[in-house]
């Protein structure tokens, strides 16, 4: 009987702590769960925006090798409208809806098309597009030179990192 007597109540420390240990890994299991639901689903709006802003760009790089008559007066150096708030939002915006709508994005994408001065070289243009994810707050912006000249059409393709504006 003296065995039992001094192992009487070890019994309760030991599961205690053996469920806490599993709370708290419950807990460590659910919380990386949830950040890799909410990492997956930013990747997913970013990606939707990126092809988005891929898919404008493709249809109005389209719209520039395709229409001769658009208009080479540009001011010297690199254009600078894409910076604009004004030239994507408001009523006075330049850009286009090159789609009526774009599926699971908050709003369609948009493109600017500007025409770029380079001494020596035939007619260029800067295009820049802007996409957008389910939300607002996720966009993705793609810009692409094109220069047309007698021997060919030259692109340059490169993704703006951050907001301009």
């Amino acid at each position: 009987m003296k065995r039992r007597a001094r192992s009487r109540g070890m019994v309760l420390p030991i599961v205690l702590l053996l469920s806490s240990m599993m709370l708290v890994t419950a807990g460590a299991w659910l919380e990386s769960s949830i950040v890799a639901t909410r990492a997956a689903a930013s990747l997913r709006d970013r990606i939707q925006a990126f092809h988005g802003a891929d898919s404008a760009l493709a249809r109005c790089s389209r719209i520039v090798i395709d229409s001769p008559e658009l208009t080479q007066d540009a001011p010297a150096g690199e254009p600078v409208r894409w910076r604009l708030k004004a030239s994507f939002e408001g009523a006075s915006a330049l850009a286009i809806a090159p789609f009526v709508t774009w599926p699971h994005a908050a709003r369609t994408p948009q493109c600017l098309i500007e025409a770029w001065s380079r001494p020596g070289k035939g007619a260029s243009y800067l295009l820049t597009a802007r996409g957008f994810g389910s939300t607002k707050d996720s966009e993705a912006w793609l810009q692409l030179q094109i220069e047309i000249a007698e021997s060919g059409t030259t692109r340059r393709w490169r993704r703006v990192v951050a907001k301009p504006f």
